[in-house]
């Protein structure tokens, strides 16, 4: 039984003419008669009653037209799902987000969503530290977070910096600040989570210190100043944080802790965007391009020339004549 069978015989069941139905198909009649008796014969019933003038359904041949055109419409729609993941609209992208990008990555993925909602989007919270290799594992496709990235087989794009900002509690004398400076930490305790979570930040937070001369007395906690243990850890006077991304704070400490900026111009950290190099999905590589082109104010880099090549120039066309342009709250 062939899928021409399937069209021959739904287009003389609801044509109840043979000539109609070949012209229809756009065929010659034999071929459909042809196809009607094969279908018959492997299915062992009658399907059609036929005199000189008139062509009937069967009751057989009334079921089977209900079931046909069930197979029909999922031979369309599988075709039309072939041809929207080929074109880069359909598929799955797997998504890597570090703590605090949350609302950065869920603007972009809204925006794409809206133009492309056959794609599925699955999201998982990995840490900075952990997504590269989570990426060369085949365990995501795209990754948000902060660098280093540690691997050839990787490609990245800046999309936009950060500022360091101190979580300390509300009855802390430093928290009628408006902002903090380095040396205004001299004397209070820097809780520092494992640098395996995001060793661009802990290795940028300990050199800012060291280039203003501040040392300061550390602890390590495997606990971020987001999670409640380490709101916990802050609100009962063990220390303060230095913390990138949004809402640092749990929510359930937020009468109690604050969170000012750290003015130093170099208290700042990149967000990227990253990628393997050998990318072949195109649904992949045009989501990449379509975060690329919701931050205006970076410039097009090699890396976007590559992104053109792998989805044959695609995006250049389609997606970035109707992406949204995004700009991160600061």
């Amino acid at each position: 039984m062939e899928l021409r069978h399937f069209y021959s015989f739904v287009a003389v069941a609801e044509e109840l003419n043979f000539t109609k139905a070949a012209k229809r198909l756009q065929i010659a009649q034999p071929p459909v008669t042809r196809h009607i008796r094969d279908l018959e014969a492997e299915l062992g019933v009658q399907l059609f009653e036929r005199n000189s003038s008139r062509v009937f359904l069967t009751d057989a041949g009334r079921s089977f037209l209900n079931e046909a055109r069930v197979v029909l419409q999922h031979v369309s729609q599988a075709m039309e799902a072939a041809r929207q993941t080929g074109g880069g609209w359909a598929g799955t992208v797997r998504l890597g987000i570090a703590r605090g990008l949350g609302d950065a990555v869920s603007r972009i993925m809204n925006d794409y969503l809206r133009l492309a909602p056959r794609v599925e989007i699955d999201v998982r919270d990995i840490p900075s530290g952990f997504q590269c290799d989570a990426l060369v594992d085949r365990k995501i496709d795209v990754g948000f977070m902060r660098p280093p990235i540690n691997s050839a087989q990787l490609v990245s794009a800046a999309l936009f910096q950060e500022q360091f900002s101190v979580v300390l509690r509300k009855d802390s004398p430093l928290a009628k600040r408006k902002s903090l400076e380095v040396r205004d930490l001299a004397n209070q305790t820097l809780l520092l989570i494992d640098r395996k979570m995001s060793p661009g930040v802990y290795d940028r937070t300990l050199a800012l210190f060291r280039e203003r001369g501040v040392e300061p007395k550390t602890v390590s906690t495997a606990a971020l100043s987001g999670d409640e243990a380490g709101s916990i850890l802050v609100d009962s006077g063990k220390g303060i944080y230095i913390a990138v991304g949004k809402n640092p704070i749990h929510p359930a400490f937020t009468d109690r802790l604050i969170t000012l900026p750290l003015n130093d111009s170099a208290a700042v950290t990149d967000v990227h965007v990253v990628w393997r190099r050998d990318e072949q999905s195109r649904t992949t590589v045009d989501f990449v391009r379509f975060t690329r082109n919701g931050f205006p104010e970076k410039k097009l880099s090699k890396h976007d020339e590559e992104l053109d090549m792998q989805s044959g120039g695609l995006m250049s066309s389609r997606v970035t004549s109707q992406s949204k342009r995004y700009r991160p709250k600061r």
